[in-house]
């Protein structure tokens, strides 16, 4: 238990990493007069990402989930895979990747890396979607992943509605949602 305790925490310290980089690029972004649109949904966001990192230990630990190797390993591929998919959007956003919705009007949008994919729109999210699956499932911490990703998907239809009017608004001849 105490090594999957570890690796929740190491999770939690990148999420720091990923607040340190936004706050950081939300600086440059405004200021090249950019807007911040969504505030409304951002903090049931951070509640649904603190509640994941809190749930699964507690649920292993509450519940004395065994370690299932044939479902841990594989699962621990997934979620490096959600991790590498998640830095790659990072670098490839550069100063205009944010855990809000910010856009710098004018801009052209991203089709490098992995936005190159036109029916791929929003590849952080998958990222997102498979570490919530991932991280609870290392440990079969099977309701943790079967909550947070229920919520999770309601959260992900607002905040991808409401990046895509806000590309919209903000680049309106090269960008139709989806």
């Amino acid at each position: 238990m105490i090594w999957y305790v570890l690796l929740v925490a190491a999770v939690a310290a990148e999420r720091v990493a990923e607040l340190v980089v936004a706050r950081r690029n939300e600086r440059w972004s405004t200021a090249r007069g950019a807007t911040v649109t969504g505030q409304g949904h951002y903090p049931a966001m951070v509640a649904l990402h603190t509640g994941l990192l809190i749930a699964c230990p507690a649920e292993v630990w509450l519940t004395d989930r065994p370690f299932v190797p044939a479902l841990a390993w594989p699962m621990l591929v997934v979620l490096a895979g959600a991790q590498a998919l998640r830095w790659w959007c990072i670098h490839t956003l550069g100063p205009r990747w944010n855990t809000r919705v910010i856009v710098v009007p004018g801009l052209p949008l991203v089709t490098g890396g992995p936005y190159r994919w036109r029916w791929l729109r929003h590849p952080n999210y998958v990222a997102v979607v498979a570490e919530g699956v991932a991280l609870p499932m290392v440990h079969a911490a099977w309701v943790t992943a079967a909550v947070f990703t229920v919520f999770n998907a309601v959260l992900l239809t607002v905040r991808i509605r409401c990046e895509n009017q806000a590309l919209a608004a903000a680049t309106p001849t090269t960008f139709a949602p989806a």
